[in-house]
């Protein structure tokens, strides 16, 4: 989670027809979803990439973990943490699918810092961007949640670093997915954020604030495995349609 004036501290409705591809998510039919979404809403440069996806390298980051727990969900008192690592895994889940190498910075409940002690979360984050720089990725996603003092505030906000073109494009290809959700009640801009995740590498980064927690019907979705998989292929629509596919 970010803080930002009303954002958190530190740190989409593509047409759902494709429903069934929580249940079948083969490759072909993931990536067929990919292109019809991608015609409907202008967002695919080509109609077939010129690459082959199982060169890409995507790195997905499930922020907070262990005694970091991020914010805490105003109607369910779910952590952020918990939250993040289950959507990054069905994120993970789609690219994997794909065809994609799918590397994730933690798969656990724990943190990355090892002792609880003075520093760990800058060791934490620094043991993220080792792992960022060791698998080279073609793009870096880091899963959050947002909190507010206005309650009203939700939806999901994409972050993006300043000095990066191909950042910039990356975030609005996912915000134009979350966007294009059915659960969307106000269409978000990206914005740019000074963040130590997003500077890990000069490939494009996001940050991927999914909902906020302080909202409590963002926290009640945000809460449910449905919608997790729902917002987590809905980042992933993004993401492949930022790749032309």
């Amino acid at each position: 989670m970010i803080i930002l004036l009303y954002h958190k501290k530190i740190k989409y409705s593509i047409v759902y027809s494709v429903k069934f591809l929580f249940v079948k998510r083969s490759v072909f039919f993931i990536l067929l979803a990919i292109a019809l979404a991608g015609a409907t809403l202008g967002l695919g440069a080509s109609a077939a990439a010129s690459f082959s996806v199982a060169e890409k390298v995507v790195v997905i980051d499930a922020g907070h973990g262990g005694v970091d727990a991020g914010v805490v969900g105003v109607a369910t008192g779910e952590r952020e943490s918990d939250i993040n690592l289950a959507i990054a895994k069905y994120l993970r889940g789609y690219f994997a699918e794909a065809g994609f190498c799918a590397v994730m910075t933690r798969t656990t409940n724990a943190g990355l810092y090892g002792l609880p002690t003075n520093g760990f979360k800058m060791r934490d984050m620094k043991k993220r961007r080792k792992i960022i720089q060791d698998n080279n990725p073609d793009m870096v996603i880091s899963v959050h949640q947002n909190f507010c003092p206005i309650p009203s505030r939700r939806g999901g906000q994409v972050f993006y670093d300043g000095a990066s073109a191909a950042g910039k494009a990356l975030a609005e290809s996912v915000q134009q997915s979350l966007n294009s959700m059915e659960e969307c009640v106000k269409k978000s801009s990206a914005l740019t954020g000074d963040y130590y995740m997003l500077k890990c590498t000069e490939s494009p980064s996001v940050i991927v604030e999914c909902g906020f927690m302080s909202n409590a019907d963002d926290d009640r979705l945000l809460a449910t495995a449905e919608y997790q998989k729902k917002i987590a292929f809905a980042v992933f629509s993004g993401a492949a349609a930022f790749l032309g596919l």
